[in-house]
């Protein structure tokens, strides 16, 4: 068996760059084969960049999470053209929106992400996305400027419906450790019903721990509990489902051949 965990904020489980490349090696002995590391700001990429470098199964993303939208950075447009030539690089992001947390206001969160959009567009990369609270916008404008590469909704939270219109454009959906909790209904039935072969899992460690791990810090080595969780809720063989899910994710982030 063999996982990809498409979103772990590596440097949030551990600041330290040691502890870093353990956390990878840790993941690869338990079928995590590769690991996509979210940054939220473009200082965090470059360091956690520089202290992964040498961790051949990760992968990284580059971009603005609407949590900085207030602080982006300094020439951060500049910065996430420059950060996208660097060994590894395969997506923009995370970007998106969040109303739920009320970071600045909508028309600041919205610019972000359309910017983060087209410069996705320009690099040829797919762009992560995070939604919280504004489903309906981020589904309006990904229709309008979803990059030719597409998009990946990360840690799904909608509802089966929702899921139906997005999957109606170039969309992956992404399952973290949620939709292993009891009360995580929508989500479920959303993982049951979907297609497979649009379908990736993420630890969005250290966050989001699967249920079998309660009481501890989420890491990118937990990831196969979510993944036998989401074989057992649709009844399927769990080789089957991880071997379709680590080829999405091979397919998404142009890694055929490369891991």
């Amino acid at each position: 068996m063999k996982l990809f965990d498409t979103h772990s904020h590596l440097s949030l489980i551990h600041d330290d760059h040691i502890e870093q490349l353990l956390l990878a090696q840790e993941a690869k002995r338990e079928s995590v084969a590769g690991i996509l590391s979210i940054t939220n700001n473009i200082g965090d990429f470059f360091t956690v960049h520089e202290n992964l470098k040498t961790a051949s199964n990760v992968f990284f993303a580059i971009g603005v999470s609407p949590s900085e939208v207030l602080h982006p950075g300094r020439d951060w447009e500049q910065k996430v053209l420059q950060g996208a030539t660097l060994e590894r690089v395969v997506a923009v992001g995370e970007t998106g929106l969040d109303y739920e947390k009320k970071y600045g206001d909508k028309k600041s969160q919205i610019d972000l992400f359309l910017r983060q959009l087209e410069l996705a567009s320009r690099l040829s990369l797919p762009v992560v996305v995070h939604n919280r609270g504004a489903g309906d916008d981020v589904l309006a404008i990904l229709r309008d400027k979803i990059p030719s590469r597409g998009a990946i909704l990360h840690c799904y939270s909608e509802n089966v419906a929702f899921a139906r219109k997005a999957l109606e454009l170039n969309i992956y959906i992404s399952f973290a450790g949620n939709v292993t909790y009891r009360n995580a209904r929508e989500i479920q039935e959303t993982a049951i019903e979907m297609p497979l072969d649009r379908m990736l899992i993420e630890s969005e460690s250290p966050f989001l721990i699967p249920s079998e791990h309660r009481g501890k810090r989420n890491k990118p080595s937990y990831l196969p509990s979510t993944l036998y969780h989401i074989a057992e809720l649709r009844d399927e063989d769990p080789e089957k489902v991880a071997a379709q899910i680590f080829q999405n994710s091979l397919d998404v982030f142009n890694l055929n051949g490369k891991l």
